[in-house]
């Protein structure tokens, strides 16, 4: 029941994601609209599915590759329409929700068997370190849609060209300011990832750190969000160079989930 449920979410995220990028097409909000109902009701059927699962497998939905890719997605879409109804605004929603398409629809793609955890995985600290993860990989998810942004509305300012796609999307101050507060959101999340997975990792196999791949990459990941922000406070990174370094930024991110994670997990799963 839990994967029809997901499967419903990803055929509403699809059909919201097609209207999304309409409406960065045609003028009027009737598509904006729809794209935004669509997009709610596959929220609602994904936060189901993720309830269900949790019921059926009795510990948090991410135990495996397909559920972290699916809580993912989830928290992508939940920082999605919280901006977009913060900011009225549903621009958003055709740089984010395509992630979030990608992410659910690759865990769909994948076996999605029930694997019971081992003892040692099991308790508090496992609660901790995979429920911050994702909610930072949705933070740099964020970034990097408001890096595509920045880039693409200063390319349509210079050539003054300011037709209905350039006003459609925020200003420039705007995106700046939401980069920097999703980066300033999700450093400290993945941040409290690597420590918790750390004190798990010891009460689960004795030892808080064996460079496994996935510790590394995640450790490489945090020296590249760490350094960007530190750009942004001391050397007065702004614009379109802070822009580029969330986009390549979110791309380790992509590559710990997708490279990493598919071949070479070690003991991690998600």
């Amino acid at each position: 029941m839990s994967l029809a449920l997901f499967y419903l979410a990803l055929v509403f995220y699809l059909l919201g994601t097609l209207h999304y990028l309409l409406f960065l097409l045609i003028r009027g909000l009737r598509t904006g609209r729809v794209a935004s109902g669509a997009t709610l009701i596959g929220f609602f059927f994904h936060t189901l599915s993720l309830l269900l699962r949790l019921y059926e497998a009795g510990h948090p939905p991410i135990g495996s590759l397909p559920e972290g890719l699916s809580f993912s997605a989830w928290a992508i879409v939940l920082f999605q329409l919280f901006l977009e109804h913060r900011h009225k605004s549903q621009i958003l929603g055709a740089f984010l929700l395509p992630i979030a398409l990608v992410l659910g629809s690759t865990g769909a793609a994948l076996p999605k068997r029930i694997e019971a955890l081992a003892p040692a995985l099991k308790g508090f600290w496992l609660w901790v370190h995979i429920s911050l993860s994702p909610f930072g990989y949705a933070a740099f998810a964020l970034a990097f849609g408001t890096g595509l942004m920045y880039l693409l509305q200063e390319r349509q300012l210079k050539r003054k060209h300011l037709g209905s796609f350039s006003l459609k999307l925020p200003s420039l101050e705007l995106l700046d300011g939401l980069s920097y507060r999703s980066l300033s959101l999700g450093f400290p999340l993945l941040t409290l990832g690597i420590i918790t997975g750390s004190i798990w990792a010891q009460y689960a196999w004795g030892s808080y750190w064996s460079w496994e791949p996935k510790q590394v990459w995640s450790l490489v990941t945090w020296f590249i969000y760490a350094a960007l922000l530190h750009g942004r406070l001391s050397l007065a990174w702004r614009g379109r160079k802070a822009a580029i370094l969330s986009i390549i930024g979110f791309g380790f991110v992509l590559f710990s989930f997708f490279g990493i994670n598919l071949f070479s997990p070690g003991r991690h799963v998600f």
